[in-house]
């Protein structure tokens, strides 16, 4: 899965969007891809060898939902899935990959509420998961422009990968959206440090650079001190 690659330009103290970022927007309006066919085919061949060994009910159960993913029932196959997790906690690697399909499904039919809750179970049921599925929740989050919840989401995943340079692109990016210049600028100075010739790096260290010194208050110099007279005025002497 390939998230959607941001890479915004700044002309007329506007931020707008390159050809690169409108391109992969359609592509992911089209596809959606959080799932990958490997991952399914897996959790399927899982169900088939799980089908031989004990609990038969809930073995039932999955073998049944798995075959209801397969025709993308996807709200049968969670519920069967969840009876057989119920029964048996194994399957709930099954039914997270489940919630991701749906989650797949709900994003391309731009439900994208219901798309960020399976992501949200499916990372409850497989932690182990979760940069993937942190990764894929807010590729949705960035589509519907939650950008504190995308934030969160990225910053989850530097905490995984401290030196990603496409998570650092994506939080720097944010933060500069947010008019959080410090931040914006620590991150993309790890960026510059990894890869120096990175050019939307440079590109947003030269606006940020002109935000900053905007932000500076111009205040005007202190006016010298008058000088202290040297001696008292004479008096006036009475008539």
């Amino acid at each position: 899965m390939k998230l959607l690659n941001l890479q915004p330009t700044f002309h007329v103290s506007n931020f707008e969007l390159s050809k690169e970022y409108q391109r992969r927007t359609q592509y992911m309006n089209r596809s959606f891809a959080f799932i990958s066919i490997a991952a399914l085919t897996l959790c399927a061949s899982q169900l088939c060898q799980a089908a031989e060994k004990k609990n038969p009910e809930a073995n039932k159960l999955a073998v049944e939902g798995a075959k209801a993913a397969k025709d993308q029932d996807f709200d049968k196959a969670v519920d069967l899935l969840k009876k057989a997790a119920a029964m048996d906690h194994k399957y709930g690697d099954e039914l997270s990959a489940v919630y991701q399909q749906r989650a797949y499904a709900a994003a391309k039919d731009q439900r994208y509420g219901d798309a960020i809750n399976d992501y949200e179970e499916a990372l409850k049921l497989t932690p182990q998961q979760a940069p993937r599925i942190h990764e894929q929740r807010a590729a949705v989050e960035m589509k519907i422009q939650d950008y504190d919840k995308a934030l969160a989401d990225y910053s989850e995943l530097i905490k995984q990968k401290p030196n990603e340079i496409k998570y650092l692109s994506y939080r720097a990016y944010i933060y500069e959206l947010k008019n959080d210049l410090q931040n914006s600028m620590t991150d993309n100075e790890q960026i510059l440090k990894a890869d120096p010739n990175n050019q939307d790096a440079k590109a947003r260290k030269q606006r940020l650079e002109q935000k900053i010194a905007e932000r500076v208050t111009v205040t005007p110099p202190p006016r010298s001190p008058t000088a202290a007279p040297t001696q008292s005025p004479a008096k006036k002497k009475k008539p």
